[in-house]
């Protein structure tokens, strides 16, 4: 589990935070939130692109093709791993709730905590989809390993040492994470979660500006119980430095050796799934932590932690990956050996529909995280948005497929795998499955955190043409100036919404029956940036606070993006594996045809709904209206612990837990 579960529009400025305001205006959100948000385009971005009604299919077809070098060092890698990973059992990870040493040891030596580290620093410099394709692998084994891989190389000590660390840094941290020294990132606090304005972990400058003295408490810091490096965000307050030179200080990233004195680890989580996590409360103690550990600057801990997350969150697709082929693999063998009323059950209709669901589904999870990450490989598009649409879709998609896997099985989905085995039946852990794929709607970005994320990116060309017009503390003076502005771009904007290839039946020819399929996304586009403007123009300034309609509107792009990457996987292994293309021409159309009756529904949900009705009741839920209802039940958590949790956790771990791998 990440302690990336930052909502930076609820952030404040940095010097709010480094004053430990615990009340920042939402003014004050903003800006820090535009402050650490990359705003620059410099490459490309299809996805950015749906948003605005501009459908460039060149952007993602041709498939991305990755370097031969790469593809040879990436499947001789998998070959290795396929054949450790056999003799791994993840059902002891599940019982005993834990990895075990000699199989972190084992990965070790394979080079597995190395993946992404470039060959020079001692790792094994795979591409990003060889990484994800590694990490579906070793999550089929138990999540718990690709929880572990994931928080130590997507957003642990060697992702942003590789982007913002100096070739010191690099040199000191990166060799030692590729050889197997465990890493974690430090954000989320007891009482702080999607909320770094309230930060309170402190790291206050020595006079003589050669260390730092780090204060605070990290909560869910998936590794954090075992590791042995840590990211950790902690606040620097303003200062004036010997020089006299002022500094505004703010959040900084800071690589802290967990071995410091005045480090304690004071408690391992336990959650609904991934049992073999290694997820604790980490106290920091005057801890003293060398200036030449800072990454990046002073304040530009938000930034890195939003950059380090925005190639790592496809991480979570990679393991979403490696739960739908299970899925369609269990649903398959059982649905064909369970008999019901003379028939295989696959053979109803009604079981029939779900596992059609799975197979397209899982095609499609397929199809756009490989696409995701083929076009980060090659380095030429800006897949920001791409990346968060790939972890909110596929998170919520891969949900749903085990949820329908534990219907099929039914009292045997329900079931754990240990009692199946008891009973002399198969060992099939639908159950585990569905509570392990849970914690991805919400961990490294809540799926509502995502949509918001998604949204500002969305309307980022509405907000800049209308600027005054969007503010709600702009005089009418200025509402009026910002109108001949914004009636400008949209004079120029508009018409081009009207018409577009997706209205001639000629278009995209070359995708075959596949042709229907993008014409409709194209024309999707068009009119889902439509629909944006009208939401603009109905609620200005107040379209931030429309979070069921900006929600909607990301989750048509979402599926659109789907749609475009499987008409352009199925077209690609058409073309260079014609034993498959056939049936990635079938998997692809069948999830086109589901998706677009979901996409029709938001569209229709857009104006049709229920919002303002069901935020008049929340208030009143709130307010304790409706206490009555509540009767005739006991609470027994009452009495056992504050509502905010507490960082007085009990005795120390460290000396049991912090050390165990090394």
């Amino acid at each position: 589990m990440s302690s990336a579960t930052d909502n930076l529009a609820d952030s404040t400025t940095q010097d709010s935070a480094a004053k430990g305001s615990v009340n920042a205006t939402a003014a004050e959100a903003r800006a820090v939130a535009e402050e650490a948000r990359e705003t620059a385009w410099e490459r490309p971005s299809f996805a950015k692109g749906l948003y605005l009604g501009n459908f460039d299919l060149s952007l993602v077809h041709p498939w991305p093709q990755a370097r031969p070098d790469d593809v040879e060092r990436g499947e001789a890698f998998m070959a290795r791993l396929q054949a450790y990973c056999e003799t791994l059992d993840g059902r002891v990870i599940e019982r005993e709730s834990r990895i075990p040493n000699d199989y972190i040891a084992g990965l070790a030596k394979l080079g597995v905590f190395g993946m992404k580290i470039p060959s020079e620093y001692g790792g094994l410099g795979l591409s990003l989809v060889y990484y994800g394709r590694a990490l579906a692998l070793l999550g089929s084994v138990h999540p718990s390993i690709g929880a572990l891989i994931s928080a130590h190389q997507s957003i642990g000590v060697p992702e942003p040492v590789k982007v913002f660390g100096t070739e010191e840094q690099k040199r000191e941290y990166l060799p030692r994470c590729a050889a197997g020294a465990i890493t974690a990132f430090l954000l989320t606090e007891p009482d702080v979660g999607s909320d770094p304005a309230r930060m309170g972990s402190r790291a206050v400058p020595t006079d003589d500006g050669r260390d730092y003295i780090l204060d605070g408490v990290k909560l869910w810091t998936t590794n954090g119980v075992i590791a042995e490096l840590v990211v950790v965000m902690a606040v620097v307050p303003p200062y004036t430095d010997s020089h006299g030179i002022a500094h505004k200080g703010g959040i900084t990233a800071f690589v802290v050796e967990m071995d410091s004195p005045g480090i304690t680890v004071e408690n391992r989580n336990a959650f609904m799934g991934l049992h073999g996590i290694e997820n604790g409360v980490t106290r920091f103690h005057q801890v003293r932590v060398p200036a030449a550990n800072r990454l990046g600057r002073e304040g530009q801990g938000l930034k890195i932690a939003l950059t380090t997350l925005n190639t790592g969150r496809l991480s979570i697709p990679a393991l979403c990956v490696a739960a739908g082929r299970w899925s369609l693999k269990i649903a398959r063998e059982w649905s064909n050996a369970r008999t019901q009323w003379g028939r295989p059950i696959g053979k109803h209709e009604a079981v029939g529909k779900k596992i059609a669901f799975i197979a397209a589904t899982t095609f499609a999870l397929d199809a756009v995280f490989e696409l995701c990450a083929e076009m980060a490989d090659a380095g030429q598009k800006d897949v920001r948005i791409e990346a968060a649409l790939a972890k909110l879709w596929s998170t919520e998609l891969s949900c749903q497929i085990a949820d329908e896997l534990v219907q099929i099985r039914g009292g045997r989905g329900f079931e754990t795998a240990d009692s199946l085995e008891a009973r002399g039946e198969r060992a099939v852990a639908a159950e585990q499955l569905l509570r392990d794929l849970r914690i991805n709607r919400i961990f490294e970005g809540s799926s509502e955190i995502m949509k918001l994320l998604i949204a500002r990116e969305a309307v980022d060309a509405h907000l800049t043409a209308a600027g005054d017009l969007a503010s709600a503390e702009a005089s009418l003076q200025d509402k009026a100036r910002a109108a001949v502005g914004a009636s400008g771009f949209y004079a120029r904007w508009l018409p081009k919404l009207v018409a577009g290839a997706g209205m001639d039946p000629r278009s995209y020819a070359g995708f075959g029956r596949l042709a229907k399929q993008l014409r409709y996304v194209e024309r999707a586009s068009r009119r889902l940036a439509r629909q944006t403007f009208y939401g603009m123009g109905r609620w200005q300034a107040g379209l931030e606070h429309k979070q069921a309609f900006l929600g909607r509107i990301v989750d048509i792009g979402a599926e659109l993006f789907a749609m475009a990457a499987c008409c352009s996987r199925a077209e690609m292994l058409l073309r260079t594996a014609p034993e498959r293309g056939a049936a990635a021409f079938e998997l692809a159309e069948a999830y086109c045809e589901q998706a677009r009756l979901r996409v029709d529904e938001y569209f229709g949900q857009l104006w049709r709904n229920t919002d303002d009705d069901d935020r008049h009741l929340a208030a009143k839920v709130l307010s304790g209206s409706y206490r009555w209802l509540e009767e005739g039940v006991l609470d027994q958590s009452e009495g056992t612990g504050p509502w905010i949790a507490s960082t007085d956790l009990g005795p120390s771990m460290k000396e049991s837990l912090h050390r165990r791998y090394r």
